[in-house]
């Protein structure tokens, strides 16, 4: 099977769901994911919209954060891809920012409106004792 991905511009959803991690307001950022939607960050594997938003409050809430799209592509079979840089810095060392690179594979289970079945993240390389 062979497939072909294409550079676009990132949609409103991306744009809502990286500020809804950012701010931990999850409304209507988080609206494409459902109870069915599983998320793989790293070795960590959370199944359903509010667990994966107890898994970013718990690794962000310490966090003043700000995940910026820098290529968002498309591929069959429903397969969005993204790669980003997030800044970060604890609250309590504000001076302390660390820079991290981040990919998100999203794939959706359909269009419109968007439905994530799957969320695979990948961030770093990162010193995580910079900001755990």
């Amino acid at each position: 099977m062979t497939g072909t991905a294409h550079s676009r511009a990132v949609p409103d959803w991306v744009l809502r769901f990286m500020d809804a991690i950012d701010t931990l307001d999850f409304g209507e950022g988080f609206a494409p994911l459902t109870e069915d939607t599983d998320m793989y960050f790293g070795t960590a594997h959370v199944h359903g919209a509010e667990a994966i938003k107890a898994f970013f409050v718990k690794i962000d809430a310490p966090l003043d954060i700000t995940h910026e799209v820098l290529e968002y592509w498309t591929a069959d079979h429903g397969v969005r891809l993204l790669r980003g840089e997030a800044t970060m810095a604890r609250k309590s060392e504000p001076d302390r920012v660390v820079v991290a690179p981040f990919t998100h594979i999203f794939t959706l289970d359909r269009e419109d409106p968007v439905r994530v079945r799957t969320l695979r993240v990948t961030a770093g390389p990162l010193r995580t004792d910079a900001v755990m």
